[in-house]
């Protein structure tokens, strides 16, 4: 395994070294790959644009994350920006300096890699979903549905090749950690794919699912520190090892994602099962669901720009759980009520 370490340790050392100038590139790729965006852009879109679409996001990004979480916790991956300091592989030659920047300090393990996983799942499926909703016309030529898929799977893989290119660039991951992610992302992806019953679940489902995943991921990390496992062991390392104390983010810790994530599903299964959402559902034309898009994009720009204070832990897990409660709340049921009200006003003066 040190020697599969030492090999992405000399990729990053290689990427830092030959593309230096491409450092803002990759930066930005490792921003825009996180699942923070499905959420408050991608899914505000297509929820608004095709319904279906946009819950089956959710759930992806949701599921994939979660299986993220305990994938990590029980292949204790290394991070380059930490293993180079501590093993032993490096005694009898120089060590290798690799260079680390704000987001290389995140305090989970790195195997699979989150950032991956997160936009293979994600843009896999909106890229199933947008060949599934052009082609299902059968009179789509077939040179035009060539085109289509070989673009479309071609943007897929650039994305792809991107996300991973900058995760190892800035020192996050190894190669075979980002690899590991695009894959399973891919596979949580097809099997929503298949899934129909997301469509029509009851909010009863949506708390027992989100009470089923938050018990078990928290019952598996009680279970192992039971037996003397500390799940928690990476914190230590990222704050040691970070160059800047201030690159170290509390919103990056296992339990955080854990309850954003949890958050977000319980959101969606409030706002879909709303009176507020029932209601707006009647209305259907473009000038609605644009203005939906717009409204939503807006208002949760300024939403996102809210951070839950961090002095204390679960102060900080519980405000994250609800921030993350209220953006698809928001999404699905209260702006679409406001914007149908506000469409309306004009004919009911008329009146």
């Amino acid at each position: 395994m040190d020697a599969m370490h030492s090999y992405g340790v000399s990729a990053t050392q290689y990427l830092q070294t030959h593309y230096s100038d491409a450092q803002g590139w990759f930066l930005f790729v490792s921003f825009a790959a996180d699942l923070r965006n499905t959420f408050f852009v991608f899914f505000p879109i297509w929820f608004h644009l095709r319904e279906s679409v946009g819950i089956k996001l959710i759930w992806v990004a949701v599921v994939g994350d979660w299986l993220n979480l305990v994938f990590k916790w029980i292949l204790f991956g290394e991070r380059p920006y930490w293993w180079v300091h501590e093993t032993p592989y490096y005694s009898n030659t120089s060590k290798p300096q690799i260079e680390q920047f704000p987001m290389t300090c995140e305090t989970g393990p790195g195997s699979p890699s989150g950032h991956a996983m997160g936009a293979a799942g994600v843009y896999y499926a909106m890229v199933t979903s947008i060949l599934a909703i052009m082609l299902s016309n059968k009179k789509t030529m077939s040179t035009t549905a060539l085109y289509l898929r070989s673009s479309l799977w071609a943007l897929f893989w650039t994305v792809q090749i991107c996300v991973c290119l900058s995760r190892v660039f800035i020192g996050a991951h190894f190669p075979h950690q980002v690899i590991a992610g695009v894959i399973t992302g891919m596979i949580v992806a097809e099997v929503f794919n298949r899934q129909q019953w997301i469509y029509r679940a009851s909010l009863q489902k949506y708390f027992n699912i989100t009470l089923f995943l938050l018990s078990f991921a928290v019952g598996f990390y009680l279970l192992l520190k039971a037996v003397g496992v500390d799940l928690l062991w990476t914190l230590e390392k990222a704050q040691k090892w970070c160059v800047n104390p201030a690159w170290v983010h509390m919103d990056t810790t296992p339990f955080a994602s854990l309850l954003r994530n949890m958050g977000t599903l319980f959101g969606l299964g409030l706002g879909l099962h709303s009176p507020l959402y029932t209601e707006s559902k009647k209305s259907g034309s473009a000038p609605f669901r644009i203005s939906c898009i717009i409204s939503s994009l807006l208002l949760l720009h300024l939403f996102d720009s809210i951070k839950p204070p961090t002095h204390t832990a679960a102060l900080f897990y519980l405000l994250s759980f609800c921030k993350s409660a209220t953006v698809p709340l928001v999404t699905v049921s209260i702006i679409p009520y406001c914007v149908s009200g506000a469409l309306s006003l004009p004919s009911k003066k008329q009146l």
